[in-house]
């Protein structure tokens, strides 16, 4: 659960894989941890989406490409000298943002 909250403002540490081991590990040991989880203000919807139906709101993929070339960006020009580096950054931007992409689109009255 800690390594997900610190893949919100970490750009290489992913955030929803480690949110939805935690919500599968709850599940699996603790209720009321994972009722917290799957209720949480921010983190909830997105996780009964994925578990329950298969897929990701549109708003939410939107939200995750757009915040995820927004920090490669700034991590590349601001913080990383090394042009193999920055390249990596970018490849793995793409290839993140591929994935994103190809989750299945959950309509709002779905």
């Amino acid at each position: 659960m800690a390594l997900g909250m610190l893949g919100i403002p970490l750009p290489l540490l992913p955030t929803t894989p480690f949110l939805l081991l935690s919500a599968w590990l709850f599940a699996r040991s603790s209720e009321r941890f994972y009722l917290w989880l799957i209720n949480h203000r921010y983190f909830g919807g997105a996780i009964r989406n994925y578990r329950e139906k298969g897929g990701v709101a549109r708003h939410v993929k939107n939200w995750a490409i757009a915040l995820l070339w927004l920090t490669i960006t700034l991590s590349a020009t601001l913080v990383v000298s090394n042009w193999w580096v920055r390249g990596l950054l970018l490849v793995i931007a793409s290839g993140v943002t591929v994935h994103i992409s190809s989750l299945k689109t959950i309509k709002p009255n779905q």
